[in-house]
């Protein structure tokens, strides 16, 4: 797959875009499918992305070895995920962008909810209510289009929504966006996101806070350049970014579990792609785009490497970690790079966005682009400083005394645990077969686990904590993969940069994407 996506976008880059219709049916009767340099960029950046976290997710399956997994449910709902995603980037018509989320949240609730544990089926609850109201509001917007405009084709909207009252672009402008804000986490329709991605497992939660924002994302510089040219709500974009900006790390400074974290940066950082969005230029566009690539691999990259530091240390919470610089100096890179790039230190790929889009905020001059080309740049020193002190709590500093012994620990997993992070029975390697029942803590009660040990729900749900001086090498691997990526837009800078300024100006004239899909 991620070998076709390179072809595909190839294709795109030397000869505009491709389009298909499924069965030969022409507009609107049938299923078409499009590729332009924007799909053919995003296909392949979220091909490579989903290959490391499939990789990834395999060495956790083999490190843990849970042989009493009832159904291996995981892979087939990823790569219906992946199949999900792959059709929102290719879409050529509103139903089958509805149909390819619909494919997508089908099979992001199940992964959301694996084992069922208490904190994940109240997780996926509220993931759940949220995605389906979004969906009944995208389905709203998909009849309001086609009763406007006599079809739900792209192209053809594009064409004949320009003929529509003002008031109705508005209409339905605004309920697309406030959908696709829905599905980027985009402030104040976020709300939903810091509660529900950490209490997945790592590859789980790393696919969804990289990926599947971006998604929403995509969707809104589709619609905005394609749909409704013109940028009529583009303080409205600039606001929403604002707002994402600034809540978003004031948000993560006040957190201690490094999943949160990255979850509150995570908000925070969509507000530079709506900043691109929002400010309707060539640079700006293409800034957003080129900050899409950026954040798609960094911030994967380290909510997998959160997943190394909880199987080393037992915890994400920075409270009772310590010491990894000394005891893991592989995994500190492994940290450390991704997180100065998302800091934006130069001459990284985080810096080269910001700075394009920087620059398209000075270029626009005026009160609104100002304000966010300062918003931006705090924004960024204040995510220097979460990087900070998560480096300092986490590597730093010295592990803390009740730091549990080495070795691996393996926890039953308890019903009546609601939040995960409750004690089961441990059982330690070496205490199988006719071992003693565990130890309990004197007055009873309460179950034993070692002091400062979070258990943690594995990929197929059994609850587990690993602290172990030698991480599982596949999933080392496939973490410093995305990390390597992430430096390679670096070196790979201007072929990038260039590339996403010929998508910008590609999206922004509109007629290429037309005529490809019309004939005409």
């Amino acid at each position: 797959m991620l070998g076709l996506s390179v072809l595909l976008l190839i294709a795109a880059d030397t000869r505009g875009p491709l389009a298909v219709h499924l069965g030969d049916f022409p507009p609107p009767l049938g299923i078409t499918l499009v590729a332009d340099r924007l799909s053919g960029l995003m296909l392949t950046v979220s091909s490579a992305v989903t290959l490391c976290v499939l990789v990834y997710s395999l060495g956790q399956g083999m490190a843990d070895r849970d042989e009493r997994a009832p159904l291996a449910v995981f892979h087939p709902a990823y790569l219906v995920l992946v199949a999900g995603v792959s059709c929102i980037f290719l879409a050529g018509d509103l139903v089958n962008l509805y149909v390819g989320f619909e494919i997508m949240l089908v099979a992001s609730f199940v992964l959301l909810t694996l084992g069922g544990t208490g904190s994940r089926l109240r997780a996926g609850s509220t993931y759940v209510v949220v995605s389906l109201i979004s969906s009944m509001v995208f389905f709203t917007a998909v009849a309001l289009a086609y009763a406007a405009a006599g079809t739900v084709n792209l192209a053809q909207l594009a064409v004949r929504l320009a003929e529509l009252p003002l008031g109705v672009r508005t209409l339905l402008e605004g309920t697309l966006l406030t959908v696709f804000a829905v599905k980027a986490a985009v402030f104040p329709l976020a709300a939903w996101l810091p509660d529900s991605y950490p209490t997945a497992p790592a590859p789980v939660t790393a696919v969804f806070a990289g990926l599947l924002t971006k998604v929403g994302v995509y969707c809104m510089l589709r619609t905005e350049t394609l749909l409704f040219p013109g940028n009529r709500l583009g303080h409205l974009l600039l606001a929403a970014a604002l707002a994402s900006l600034v809540i978003g790390v004031l948000g993560a400074v006040a957190q201690t579990d490094l999943k949160r974290l990255l979850s509150f940066v995570l908000i925070s950082h969509i507000g530079y792609m709506v900043f691109g969005i929002g400010l309707g230029s060539r640079d700006g566009i293409g800034g957003a785009i080129v900050y899409v690539v950026h954040h798609i691999t960094v911030q994967t990259a380290l909510f997998l490497v959160a997943g190394l530091i909880e199987r080393r240390a037992g915890t994400t919470e920075l409270t009772r970690v310590g010491g990894l610089a000394r005891a893991a100096p592989a995994l500190a890179a492994l940290f450390l790079l991704p997180a100065l790039n998302l800091a934006g230190i130069p001459p990284m790929s985080g810096f080269i966005g910001k700075l394009q889009l920087l620059r398209a905020g000075v270029a626009t001059a005026d009160g609104w682009s100002y304000t966010l080309v300062a918003a931006a740049a705090l924004t960024s020193l204040i995510t220097l400083y979460v990087m900070a002190k998560v480096w300092n709590l986490a590597f730093w500093r010295t592990a803390p005394p009740d730091r549990p012994a080495r070795g691996t620990v393996l926890e039953q997993p308890d019903t009546h645990d609601d939040c995960g992070d409750g004690g089961g029975d441990v059982l330690r390697e070496g205490d199988r077969g006719g071992a003693s029942p565990p130890e309990r803590p004197p007055g009873g009660g309460g179950r034993s686990r070692p002091a400062g040990q979070a258990v943690t729900a594995t990929l197929f749900g059994r609850a587990i904590t690993v602290t172990t001086d030698r991480l599982p090498p596949t999933m080392t691997w496939a973490a410093a993969a995305l990390v390597l990526l992430s430096l390679a837009y670096t070196v790979l800078g201007g072929p990038l940069t260039s590339l996403t300024d010929r998508a910008a100006a590609e999206l922004l004239e509109r007629s290429p994407y037309i005529e490809a899909v019309l004939g005409r």
